[in-house]
C-alpha cells in the first residue's frame, strides 16, 4: 500500500488554484505557440515548434501530477489523532545539539515543503525522525555529515 500525501487546506487550495491556471491558460498559450511556430516553418528544423512542444508535454505531465496529487490527498487536520506525539500536521520546537539553538518544524506533505520556511516534509530524514516522538524525547536524524540529535521541546 502507497503512503498518503498529505495536504493543509492552503495547500489543496494552491494546488488547485496552480492545476486551474496551467489548464486554462498555459495550457492554451503553449497551444498558440505551436500553431504560431508550425504556421512560420512547418514542423521539420523548427525549434520553436520543438521547443513548443516540449513545454506542452511538460504542462501535461504536470496537469496529472497535480490531479493525481488533488485525488489522493489526505488533509491535514484529519489525520491529527493525538498531540502528545508528532503526526504530519504538528508543529514541533526541538533543541538540535549539534547547533546548540532550538529550531521549529511544521510537518507537512512533500508537496507543501519549504525547508526555508520551517515546513518539512513527513518523509525527509528530520521528518521521519521526529513522527511519533513525544516532549522530552531524542530524535537520532542521521545526515551524511554523521548524527544529529534533535530533543522534542515542544508539539502543538
Amino acid at each position: 500500500m502507497t503512503q498518503p500525501t498529505y495536504l493543509t487546506r492552503d495547500g489543496l487550495v494552491k494546488l488547485r488554484k496552480e492545476l486551474d491556471y496551467i489548464r486554462t491558460t498555459r495550457r492554451q498559450e503553449v497551444a498558440d505557440r505551436i500553431q504560431r511556430a508550425n504556421s512560420i516553418g512547418g514542423t521539420v528544423d523548427n525549434a520553436e515548434y520543438d521547443e513548443a512542444k516540449k513545454e506542452q508535454a511538460f504542462i501535461e505531465g504536470r496537469i496529472l501530477d497535480l490531479e493525481r496529487i488533488i485525488n489522493k490527498s489526505t488533509i491535514i487536520e484529519d489525520v491529527a489523532e493525538d498531540s502528545d506525539k508528532v503526526n504530519v500536521g504538528s508543529t514541533v520546537t526541538v533543541m538540535n545539539e549539534r547547533r546548540g539553538k532550538k529550531e521549529s518544524y511544521f510537518i507537512v506533505g512533500s508537496p507543501e515543503a519549504d525547508p526555508s520556511q520551517g515546513k518539512i516534509s513527513n518523509l525527509s530524514p528530520i521528518g521521519k525522525a521526529l513522527l511519533g516522538t513525544k516532549v522530552g524525547q531524542v530524535a537520532k536524524v542521521q545526515v551524511p555529515a554523521g548524527t544529529i540529535n534533535l530533543e522534542v521541546l515542544d508539539i502543538q
